[in-house]
C-alpha cells in the first residue's frame, strides 16, 4: 500500500486537508492539556496518540504522518522552548505506519470488531515500539547528541505508555466511531 491508497485517490483532497488541519491543533491542544508525567524527565504520558491513530485509520497514511509532524512541532513550538525533531519525526512515523493498515480496518464502513481490534493492536504496537524503542532515540543521540542511556530509557518509558494508552483510548474511539456508522450492506431494499 502506498501513501496514496485506493481509499484516498486523492491525498490532499479538501476533506483530507481539513482532517490534517484540524488534526495538527488538536494533537497540539492534547499535548499540552492531556499529557501525565511520566516521572522522567521530558517525557510525558500522552492521549494524543490515541487521537492521532484514529485520524491514520480514518484518513490514510498521509494523513497520519502528518498530523503526527505538523502536531507534534506546533505543540513544541507552542508549548515549549523549541521543536524538539527526533520525536517529531517518531510522531509522524506512527502516524505514518498506523495509517498504513486503514485498509485493513474499516471502522469508516461501521467494522470494527474482534478481528479489526487486534489488528489495530498488533499494528500500533509495532508502529510506537519502532518510533519510540528505535527511531526517537537513535535520532536523540545523532542530532542532539544526547547520552544514550537516556535516549533510549525515554524511548522505552515514552513507547510503553503510548502503547497502552493507544490500545486503550485508540479502541475506544475507533469503536465509538464505528458504532456511529452504518455497515456496508446492511440496509436492505424493501420490495
Amino acid at each position: 500500500m502506498s501513501l496514496f491508497s485506493a481509499r484516498n485517490a486523492n491525498p490532499l483532497s479538501i476533506r483530507n486537508t481539513v482532517a490534517i488541519g484540524i488534526g495538527s491543533a488538536l494533537f497540539a491542544i492534547l499535548g499540552r492539556f492531556g499529557s501525565v508525567p511520566s516521572g522522567l524527565p521530558d517525557t510525558n504520558i500522552e492521549t494524543t496518540y490515541a487521537l492521532l491513530a484514529l485520524f491514520a485509520i480514518l484518513y490514510g497514511p498521509l494523513v497520519g504522518l502528518l498530523v503526527g509532524f505538523i502536531g507534534h512541532t506546533l505543540k513544541d513550538s507552542i508549548f515549549y522552548v523549541s521543536p524538539w525533531f527526533s520525536w517529531i519525526i517518531a510522531s509522524a512515523i506512527v502516524g505514518l505506519i498506523i495509517g498504513l493498515a486503514a485498509n485493513r480496518i474499516r471502522a469508516r464502513d461501521g467494522e470494527f470488531g474482534r478481528k479489526e481490534i487486534i489488528t489495530f493492536n498488533v499494528v500500533q504496537t509495532a508502529a510506537n515500539a519502532i518510533a519510540w524503542f528505535v527511531v526517537a532515540p537513535t535520532l536523540d543521540i545523532l542530532i542532539y547528541a544526547e547520552p544514550s542511556g537516556k535516549s533510549y530509557t525515554q524511548g522505552l518509558v515514552a513507547g510503553a505508555s503510548n502503547i497502552v494508552t493507544v490500545a486503550v483510548l485508540g479502541t475506544l474511539l475507533l469503536t465509538a466511531y464505528a458504532k456511529t456508522r452504518t455497515k456496508q450492506g446492511s440496509l436492505t431494499k424493501e420490495a
